[in-house]
């Protein structure tokens, strides 16, 4: 210990700038002078959450007016159902347990709310023995012979 002068300071390894350091305008200029390479490089949409790229087609869909919905049952089939279904003496929740379907979706195919499902509606023809699609809505539905 006695020989150490503690005039003399030796640097072992000098620290370089941090990252906040290095990216300043300070500090991108003073190396510039010193006559450094500098590499700068603009990040696109840097901190924030863009994930998608805005085109010209998003102005494009928002002056889209068009309104896009499902088609619906039509009243036409709605009262075949419900004149077919009071033929047969049965009421909404009697053809409904007859079909293995809530009352809700026959009073729904009646008032004409409900999307057409091709299932639902051949479990009502031949529930209530009349035509709901097609060309010959309301006629009774021909008697097919069971295939083997």
């Amino acid at each position: 210990m006695a020989e150490s002068d503690w005039d003399t300071v030796t640097v072992l390894r000098k620290k370089g700038p941090t990252a906040a350091q290095a990216k300043s305008k300070q500090a991108i200029t003073a190396a510039q002078r010193r006559g450094e390479d500098v590499e700068t490089t603009k990040k696109w949409s840097a901190g924030q959450n863009k994930q998608h790229l805005v085109t010209k087609n998003t102005a494009k869909l928002d002056r889209e007016t068009e309104e896009l919905h499902h088609d619906r049952v039509t009243l036409e089939v709605g009262k075949v159902i419900q004149q077919g279904r009071q033929d047969k003496g049965l009421t909404q929740k009697d053809l409904a347990t007859k079909i293995n379907e809530k009352p809700q979706v026959i009073a729904d195919y009646e008032c004409g709310r409900a999307i057409p499902n091709n299932q639902v509606m051949g479990k009502i023809e031949r529930a209530i023995g009349l035509k709901l699609r097609g060309r010959d809505i309301g006629l009774p539905m021909e008697a097919k012979p069971k295939k083997k």
